[in-house]
Formats: structure tokens, C-alpha cells, sequence
């Protein structure tokens, strides 16, 4: 009977990894090679180390559609090793495609590693990132689009032309004296300038034809500060923020903070001329702009009207925007069902979170921390070890559900969930710092976010019926943030501040999401091209 029940289990396996490729074969692959080099930049007229990515800075856009494969092959020429990160992409079972620490093994110098993900049951604008070191100040990152699959309905017309703004601060200093910097225990100075792809002053220009209107999708893809966008004499129709279609709103301006991203539609409506596209930082002193041009095809000269006036450096302003941002409840999302159809307020939470940032000095320098825990990486990515049963590389449940009050420390810190749990997190913000927050391997509901100390009379306040859907959220000064989320995907996956710097020096820790049914319908088996290093080093991906 027992060998009988095994063969029963075996061929079960079997037929379900069946099943698994021949879903996926269904769908189109998409094949890029990568590779990464060093190369002279010149973003703000001094030379400086930038990461290239077939020779680019930006790297290559990614344009896909709902559950395509997406093959990435990439090839490390660096002297050091490297990662590269997908910015919103769920990863769907398989945290081993998600390209921190964490869950992977670096590429070698000279060594390559091909990255097989699928986008499934996804829409929108995203983006792509090197997330080791201090890699991400290098450059190196790349816009993601995916589109929905031709009979899914769209709450809008077809754009006469789609453009990606990937937005960002940028330091002068090459991104090793960055880290430099942090490795000493000291704060980054303010950034040098803003880029938007890559380019400084009016470096990009984008063309439009009089009466046409167009999508415009922008991330915010800095280290240090969010930005506010807007356009000369132009009003922008949110439509999409982070693959949720959102009720389409009119702004003149959009604040988006470190990580985010989001799409508008903007209608060449105005006399035929040159616009300034203005991309400026948010709470800062002073305050930094850049600008590129919105060109009208048939544009004889500059715009005559006054450019728009940057939002003042006050709270409020950027609160009420983040709450006047709207789940569209009828619209279809990646699948035809209406985004609504998943009323996500009447499910009751089983389990409620508290996180709290702080920032502290440990051993004489310069840490953050999240509930008094200063993450520190290991010397073995977490998700290798967990599978591999080795012990001593972290603790399960190292990260409390609350705050502790106790002074900070250094610790490799994991937070035990189940699958199927169904969490309320709120995310607490006692510093005079807009906080931006990301989750790998989710999108989450921001049910509601206020000034002050959260409470449970709090959630009195909660938006219930259609926030947004999104995978980062900001948390403002003095303020919380709450989200509900259910634990759907199983996996290792990094929870993380998007303040490079406070995420470098410990704002940051792993959720480990587990389902003791170990197979294959909840979670991918380790990639047969996976690499081992630390303890797993030698150890073979596949026993079958």
C-alpha cells in the first residue's frame, strides 16, 4: 500500500508538471540576451561609472503582454557580482525569479544566469533594476510594459502612442563612493540633479500630433526622493497606477514617490508648440528640477503660456492626491471579470502587522531599522537555505508582528506566514521622512493612511470598497499606512524600504510565506539553472 500511495503521489507530480507546461507553452515566449557592462556616463555633464545594458543607459524596454514568458538571458561582464530585480512583477510561485539577495545567488563576474518569469495575470507599467551593492545609483534599470491580451476590454481608447518616463534622482558621485559613504556609517548628501531617461536638461524630447492623445507611463526610479510631474499647459487623465486601472481622474500634477509607477493620458489639445514636461523632488530643500519636451509634430516655436507652478513642500496636498486615487470597480484588469468582482473589504483579516521604521546608530554608524531589527544579509540567500534545509542562516520568525520599543540591532530577520492568511499591515512613520514602501511577489490594498499614531479606531477610516491595488506605498511623515493583503504566493519575499540608502543599511526584512503542502501548485521547484553559492555551494538543483 505504501508503495502503491507513493507511485500514486509520483505520477500526480508528474501530471501536474504536465499540466504547468503545457499552460505556459499556450502562452508566447519572449527572448532577450543582456549584457551588462561598466561605461562612461554623462547624465549631468561629468563623467561617472554607469552599468549599460547591451550598451545602453537605459537599459532595453521590455513590451509584453498578460502571461507572456519572459526569457531573460543575462551575461555579468563586471568586475563584481550582479543582480537584476522586476519591480512589481509577482512572480507568480516562484520567488526563485526575483532577483534579490534574498532568493538568489549573484551572477559571478564573467558568469551568466538566464531569468525565466511569466507575467501572469498582470497589466501595467513596471520596471526593471540591478539590486545588489549599490548598483541601482549605476544605472541599469529599464521600463517594463505589459499590455492587456487582445479580447480583454480596455476603460479607454487606444493611445495614439505609448512613451515610458523612467524619473530619478542622481548623484554626481560614482555609485561605489555611494556606498562608500554608507559603509562608513554616514548619511548620502541631497542629490546632484534629476534625470529623466537618462538625460538631463530637455535631453529627451517626445512628439505628438495635434488633437491625438497619448499614454505617458512614468516610474519613479531614484534612490532618495519622490517627484511630482507635470506638463506645460497640459492636464493629466490618470488611467492606470502599478497594474490596477484606476477611475480616471484629471491632475495637473502627480506626485510619485521612490518605486512607484503610474500611466496618464494626455491630449495634444493646445496650439501647436514645444511643452515642457517638468519632473521636480517633493520635500526637500532646495528644491530640484528637470524638464523634457513635449513636441507637437507641426510646432513652429516655444509654448507662450506659463509653465505649471511646482506643488508647495506641505503634506496635505500630496495626502489628498493619495486618497482621491480609486480602484475602477468595472473595469476589467488582466482578466475579463471586472477589478471589482474581488470585494476585498468583506473579507475578515486574520492577522494584523505593525511596522515601524526607525533610524539609529549601532557599533559607532549610521543604521535603519524595522521594529528595532537592522537587516543584515546573510551568508547565503535565504530562499537557497530554506530549501535546502540548512541552518544557522536566519531565524524564522525574527521579525515581530509589532513594534518593541527596544533599542536597535543587527540581525538576518525573517517573518513567518502561512499561505492563505489574510493580513492587515500598517506601516508606521514616527520620523520627519516620507517613507516609500515595496513588496516582492504582491499587490496590496492602501486602505487608508493619516497623520498621527495609528489605532485600532483607525480603521473606522478605511476605504473599504475601492482603493487601489498597487505593490508600493508611501507612508508620510508622523503618519501611518494600512493595507490589506492575502497571502496567495508562496515564496521568500523581500519587504523592503525604497530609500536606497535606508534600505542598504537595514530597512528592509523577508516575509517567508509557507504552504506545508510542498507542491508544485503552490510553488515552482528550484530552477535546474538555479546558482548555489555560501553552504548550498556544491549541492546539486534538481534530485529527480
Amino acid at each position: 500500500m505504501e508503495a502503491l500511495s507513493s507511485s500514486s503521489a509520483l505520477l500526480a507530480a508528474l501530471l501536474a508538471s504536465l499540466l504547468l507546461h503545457s499552460a505556459r507553452a499556450d502562452d508566447p515566449y519572449r527572448f532577450y540576451t543582456w549584457n551588462i557592462t561598466f561605461g562612461d556616463i554623462y547624465p549631468l555633464g561629468v563623467k561617472q561609472e554607469g552599468i549599460l545594458i547591451n550598451g545602453q543607459f537605459p537599459g532595453p524596454q521590455i513590451d509584453a503582454v498578460t502571461n507572456d514568458n519572459i526569457i531573460v538571458n543575462v551575461f555579468n561582464n563586471l568586475p563584481v557580482p550582479f543582480l537584476l530585480s522586476w519591480q512589481g512583477i509577482q512572480q507568480r510561485r516562484s520567488s526563485w525569479q526575483d532577483g534579490v539577495y534574498g532568493t538568489n545567488c549573484p551572477i559571478p563576474p564573467g558568469g551568466n544566469f538566464t531569468y525565466n518569469m511569466q507575467f501572469k495575470d498582470q497589466i501595467g507599467s513596471f520596471y526593471y533594476f540591478p539590486s545588489l551593492l549599490f548598483h541601482k545609483a549605476a544605472g541599469g534599470y529599464g521600463g517594463i510594459r505589459v499590455l492587456s491580451r487582445p479580447r480583454i476590454p480596455v476603460p479607454f481608447d487606444p493611445p495614439a502612442g505609448d512613451f515610458t518616463i523612467l524619473a530619478g534622482d542622481w548623484f554626481k558621485l560614482n555609485h561605489t563612493d555611494l556606498k562608500g559613504i554608507l559603509d562608513s556609517g554616514n548619511d548620502l548628501p541631497s542629490p546632484d540633479g534629476l534625470l529623466i531617461n537618462g538625460q538631463g536638461w530637455n535631453g529627451n524630447r517626445f512628439t505628438v500630433d495635434q488633437g491625438k492623445t497619448y499614454r505617458f507611463r512614468v516610474s519613479n526610479v531614484g534612490i532618495a526622493t519622490s517627484v511630482n510631474i507635470r506638463i506645460q499647459g497640459h492636464s493629466m487623465l490618470l488611467v492606470e497606477v502599478e497594474g490596477s486601472h484606476t477611475m480616471q481622474s484629471t491632475y495637473t500634477s502627480i506626485d510619485v514617490h521612490l518605486g512607484q509607477s503610474y500611466s496618464f493620458l494626455v491630449t495634444a489639445d493646445q496650439p501647436p508648440a514645444d511643452y515642457s514636461i517638468i519632473v521636480s523632488t517633493r520635500f526637500t530643500t532646495p528644491v530640484i528640477t528637470t524638464t523634457a519636451i513635449l513636441h507637437y509634430s507641426n510646432a513652429n516655436g516655444a509654448a507662450t503660456v506659463p509653465p505649471p507652478p511646482a506643488p508647495t513642500t506641505e503634506i496635505d496636498f500630496s495626502l489628498n492626491q493619495a486618497r482621491s486615487i480609486r480602484w475602477n470597480l468595472t473595469a476589467s484588469g488582466p482578466r475579463p471579470n471586472p477589478q471589482g468582482s474581488y470585494h476585498y473589504g468583506l473579507v475578515n483579516t486574520t492577522r494584523t502587522i505593525r511596522l515601524a521604521n526607525s533610524r539609529a546608530t549601532i557599533n559607532g554608524k549610521l543604521r535603519y531599522a524595522v521594529n528595532s531589527i537592522s537587516f543584515i544579509p546573510a551568508d547565503t540567500p535565504l530562499k537557497v537555505a530554506d530549501f535546502y534545509n540548512i541552518s544557522g542562516v536566519f531565524t524564522l520568525g525574527s521579525m515581530p508582528d509589532n513594534p518593541t520599543g527596544a533599542g536597535a540591532y543587527l540581525q538576518t530577520s525573517v517573518m513567518a506566514a502561512n499561505m492563505r492568511e489574510y493580513v492587515e499591515i500598517i506601516f508606521e512613520n514616527a520620523e520627519n521622512f516620507v517613507q516609500s514602501w515595496h513588496i516582492d511577489g504582491y499587490a496590496f490594498w492602501v486602505v487608508g493612511m493619516d497623520g498621527g499614531p495609528w489605532t485600532p479606531a483607525s480603521r473606522q477610516g478605511y476605504n473599504l470598497r475601492d482603493a487601489v491595488a498597487r505593490y508600493t506605498l508611501q507612508v508620510y511623515p508622523q503618519s501611518w499606512t494600512a493595507i490589506y493583503m492575502p497571502l496567495d504566493n508562496v515564496g521568500m519575499w523581500n519587504v523592503r524600504s525604497e530609500s536606497w540608502a535606508r534600505q542598504y543599511l537595514g530597512q528592509q526584512f523577508y516575509l517567508r510565506v509557507y504552504s506545508p503542502a510542498n507542491s508544485w501548485r503552490d510553488e515552482n521547484p528550484i530552477p535546474k539553472n538555479a546558482l548555489l553559492c555560501g553552504r548550498a555551494s556544491g549541492r546539486r538543483t534538481r534530485p529527480l
